[in-house]
């Protein structure tokens, strides 16, 4: 049985990832310092970009707002974030940051029964708490992008894997490209080590179902490392280095198949 989480558990998660990166960001000296994981952002630039998301869940939350219709229109989306940025400041950009999330935060958590669903990247659409996994996988993932650049210690919980992958699953199946789906037909199997995570990608003539009712036979299993899981979907960590290190393993009729899935998704 696959563990149940509430609203609460993303809250949390939220509230103490966004602060884990507010604390770090705040550390940087050199706030212009270039990202390997985001190539032509500072440091900066990718604080304001994080920096804007909770305000932009809550409009979106609320029936407003904006989002990037297709996959690939989430660069000039970001790009016109950036370059609107009110200030450059940290310490005002990091303020901003806190009381917009606490704000968002304070909306999920008091929600009804019904969960609004609200408008999302690449035109989903996706319940309002459990896109607060997609939040928390920024908070990491550029977390992971600043501490790389200015050479800092973040180490990433491998209990929030979960939250990230059923935020983002919303998502994924509008997140595909069509130059390596076009008439993809195939099942994967993937396990997140040391927990019960357990999903199943099946994909039918290029498009992707998560999770069917009735699936197909498996044509890959794959074995993998939680953090490494969601950097590599990210697109911030090699497959082929996770393969060779052990931190991912794949078996099945088709296990070559693994290498190349994430390919198959737009960059996030």
């Amino acid at each position: 049985m696959r563990t149940m989480y509430s609203r609460f558990d993303y809250i949390d998660t939220a509230r103490d990832t966004g602060k884990r990166f507010v604390d770090l960001v705040r550390t940087v000296a050199e706030p212009d310092v270039r990202l390997a994981g985001t190539p032509g952002w500072t440091v900066v630039d990718c604080l304001g970009h994080v920096a804007t998301a909770p305000g932009r869940y809550l409009e979106l939350i609320e029936g407003a707002g904006s989002w990037p219709h297709r996959p690939g229109d989430l660069p000039d989306f970001n790009a016109k974030q950036i370059a609107n940025m009110s200030t450059r400041d940290v310490h005002r950009l990091t303020e901003r940051f806190l009381d917009d999330l606490e704000r968002l935060l304070d909306t999920v958590s008091h929600f009804g029964a019904r969960v609004p669903v609200m408008n999302f990247d690449a035109d989903s659409r996706v319940r309002s708490d459990a896109a607060l996994g997609i939040l928390i996988g920024e908070f990491v993932v550029h977390g992971h992008d600043v501490a790389r650049a200015v050479g800092a210690s973040w180490q990433i919980d491998p209990r929030v894997a979960p939250l990230v992958a059923r935020g983002r699953h919303q998502v994924l199946p509008r997140w595909l490209m069509e130059s390596t789906c076009g008439g993809h037909t195939a099942t994967y199997d993937i396990r997140l080590r040391g927990s019960d995570e357990r999903y199943v990608y099946e994909f039918t003539d290029g498009r992707l179902v998560i999770d069917p009712p009735d699936c197909r036979h498996p044509d890959v299993h794959i074995s993998v490392d939680p953090v490494v899981a969601m950097l590599t979907a990210y697109g911030r960590m090699s497959p082929t280095w996770a393969a060779l290190t052990g931190r991912a393993f794949a078996w099945g009729a088709r296990p070559w198949l693994a290498a190349g899935l994430c390919q198959r998704f737009a960059p996030a």
